[in-house]
This record gives C-alpha cells, structure tokens and sequence, in this order.
C-alpha cells in the first residue's frame, strides 16, 4: 500500500470527526493539500474542484494547479510557458503597488484560464494539422499540379501522379512558396513533414526537391492593420502582404530523396493564427527537355495539436 493511501485513510478517518463547515484545505494544511490536488489527472476534476467553494478556487489559481496538470498532460508545452505567460501580463495606469498586486492577481486569473483551456482542448492529432492549402508563389498546371495535391499523402492516385510543381526557372536560386491553413487557429506545432515528387515517367527518374526550407507561423492582420485600399485578391503575395509571421524556423537542408523528411523544430512552437508558410529555398534539378529548374512536392504534414476550435475565442 503507498504512503498516499495510507494517509488517505487517515485523512478520511479524522474527516468523520471534523465539524461539516470546516474548511477541508484549511484542515489538511498547505502541503498535504497540494498532494491530494496533485492526484487529479483529469482537467474536468480540477476545474469541478475549484467551483466548490471560494476558498478551493483561490487555491487552485494562486498555486497554478492548471498550469501543473497542463504540464504533466502536454510536457512539449513547457518550452513555451514563458511565451504563453508574458503574453497575458496586463499593465496598469495605477500606481506601483495598486500596479503589483493587480497585475499579480490578473495574470494569475488569466493564466487559469488560458492552461484550463489548453488541458481541455489541446490534443495529439495522427494524421496532420493542415485543414486548406491556400496558395502557391508560382503553380506550372493549376489543374493537374495543384498545391491540393500536397495535402493527399499519396505521390500517385488513379487519375495520375499527385504533386504540386513550380513554374520553370532559369535562375536556379529563386525561393517558392507554399500557404496552407491550419485545422485551428491555435496550434502546438513540433515538426513539418515534406515530400519532393520523383519523376518516374523522364530519363533517369529525377527528384525535383529544394535545396534548402524554411517555415513561418503566424497570423492574418487585423482589418485595421490592412490599407482600406488594397484589394484582397488570392494570390501569395496578397496573402504575405495579409501575414503577420511570430515565428521563423532555422534553415534546413533538404535531401533530394522520395520520402518523407522530417524536419523538426527545435522547441514546440505555439502558433496563435493558424497559417503555415513552407519557403522552398533554390531548387537542384533541372528539366533537360525545357532547360529549366523545378521543384515539385507531393506532400506537407504539420505534426503537433490543436485546440478545437470549439475552444477559439476571437
């Protein structure tokens, strides 16, 4: 039998005999009470446990239960938990101790709220995390080489090969880019997967991968960042001109391999917005029969969680 039911039975034992308005947290003392709350895995428990009185709710948000079960349940999110907490500060016009203790207690509050929610709507996703491939810098065959295609894991379905393709460039360092829409606007994104397309129909089987990639996350601006007189059109550079990115990954190299190639971030990143921007740096394989450089992916994955967007306030 473990230590905690031991004093479990102890504890349920002198409870028999404790005056009903008695204080349970109170009773039990600071430390004890952190270890029986400890023992509740389930958001809905704690949450449940903080509506019984004041004294409970208190507790539970001045001692960051919240934040502790968000961590136990989602360790990727400690590498986050200073951007997460230093978002929600508030500044007051007061003076510097009303400052203080208001802004203490608010982010406290705020930060209940804010881990409440991620326990609760934060989860594991097992396929991918990209809900709409939006647009491409440049497309050569809007139809047969869509960026649509990216999303299907397939490189060949039964109307053909399933890829998306640059335009040709004769310049073989010009970057393209790839704008794709995430299943909701906060995301914990760890890795992205991508794909180049191996040509098995041309002479020698060429890989038309980047020679290097980056990602961005980020946001649409607000209606009141944006020129009144520009006019929305769906082409990328309408839509960078749209972005606000908050996060850029290092460099990477690609392989010119057919597989999928992971390329992990170096911390989980919280992507508060929802839209991922695949920059495809230089391409290395040129199309003999045109004497032009090309890249061609046939699959992007985002690896990580979402919060339901049931749990998305504006």
């Amino acid at each position: 039998m473990t230590t905690f039911a031991c004093n479990q039975d102890l504890i349920l034992e002198k409870m028999s005999k404790v005056k009903t308005n008695l204080d349970l947290i109170q009773w039990l003392g600071y430390d004890m009470s952190i270890k029986v709350f400890s023992y509740l895995d389930n958001p809905g428990d704690l949450v449940r446990a903080s509506a019984v009185s004041s004294s409970w709710n208190d507790f539970v948000i001045e001692n960051g239960l919240c934040k502790q079960l968000c961590l136990k349940m989602i360790p990727e999110i400690s590498a986050v938990v200073r951007s997460i907490e230093v978002d929600n500060m508030i500044e007051s016009d007061g003076d510097k101790l009303g400052y203080y203790y208001t802004t203490k207690q608010e982010r406290l509050n705020r930060n209940h709220r804010v881990y409440a929610l991620l326990a609760f709507g934060l989860i594991p996703i097992d396929d991918s995390c990209i809900s709409q491939a939006i647009c491409a810098s440049s497309t050569n065959d809007h139809i047969r080489e869509s960026l649509t295609n990216t999303l299907d894991p397939r490189d060949s379905t039964e109307h053909g090969p399933s890829y998306w393709s640059s335009i040709g460039q004769r310049d073989p360092s010009v970057t393209e880019t790839l704008l794709y829409r995430l299943f909701s606007k906060i995301c914990l994104v760890t890795e992205i997967n991508v794909q180049p397309f191996q040509d098995y129909i041309n002479d020698g089987f060429p890989i038309y991968s980047a020679k290097a990639i980056r990602f961005r996350l980020g946001r649409e601006r607000d209606p009141m960042e944006i020129d009144s007189k520009f006019v929305v059109l769906h082409d990328e550079m309408t839509f960078s001109r749209h972005m606000i990115w908050t996060y850029t990954s290092p460099v990477f190299s690609m392989s010119q391999e057919n597989k999928l190639q992971h390329f992990k971030l170096p911390e989980p990143v919280l992507c508060s917005g929802g839209f991922l921007l695949v920059e495809l740096l230089g391409s290395v394989q040129k199309n003999e029969d045109v004497n032009l450089f090309y890249i061609c992916i046939s699959h992007v994955k985002v690896g990580g969680r979402i919060l339901f967007p049931e749990f998305v306030t504006r």
